[in-house]
């Protein structure tokens, strides 16, 4: 298994050194929506991605990152007496393959698919990440990003994020 491990390793960096490679960090705020909407208010997204050139148009790679999502309070009435809930806030830790197609020279479509680790609360067990995504090129380096992140397991936790992410 070490010897595996050892070959695997060579074969990533020598491929780093054949196609070209593309490293880069996003920050982004997200809205949860449907069930999550019902006990988080807001969250908030950084990614780093690591990719490289397959061909001219299509880049691939991997990318992780952490999204903070914060809980909510609710009130509601319970047999005509108040009842007031607390949420802790959502912590996930999203490790994806990743796929980028250019459609133009400032236009880019995307997908992240993968596990998304769930960090907290107790409890939170993650599961199954995707993230279609919509990339605007503003420079050479910024891209404005949308997209809609799920994690699903059991039900589903989701957010539609809008950010800028910086290429290194």
């Amino acid at each position: 298994m070490k010897k595996l491990l050892v070959c695997a390793a060579i074969a990533v960096f020598g491929m780093s050194s054949v196609f070209a490679q593309e490293f880069n960090v996003g920050l982004s705020a997200a809205l949860p929506m449907g069930d999550a909407g019902d006990f988080t208010t807001f969250g908030v997204n950084l990614d780093a991605n690591y990719l490289w050139d397959v061909s001219d148009d299509f880049k691939a790679g991997v990318t992780t990152g952490y999204h903070h999502y914060f809980g909510d309070e609710v009130t509601t009435s319970v047999f005509g007496t108040s009842l007031t809930l607390e949420f802790d806030d959502f912590g996930f830790l999203p490790i994806a393959a990743a796929g980028r197609y250019n459609v133009s020279e400032v236009l880019t479509v995307g997908a992240d698919l993968g596990y998304a680790v769930g960090l907290s609360p107790d409890g939170n067990e993650g599961g199954v990440y995707y993230a279609p995504k919509i990339q605007y090129s503003v420079s050479d380096k910024i891209d404005i990003v949308a997209a809609y992140k799920g994690i699903s397991n059991d039900g589903s936790f989701d957010s539609v994020s809008l950010g800028v992410e910086f290429g290194l």
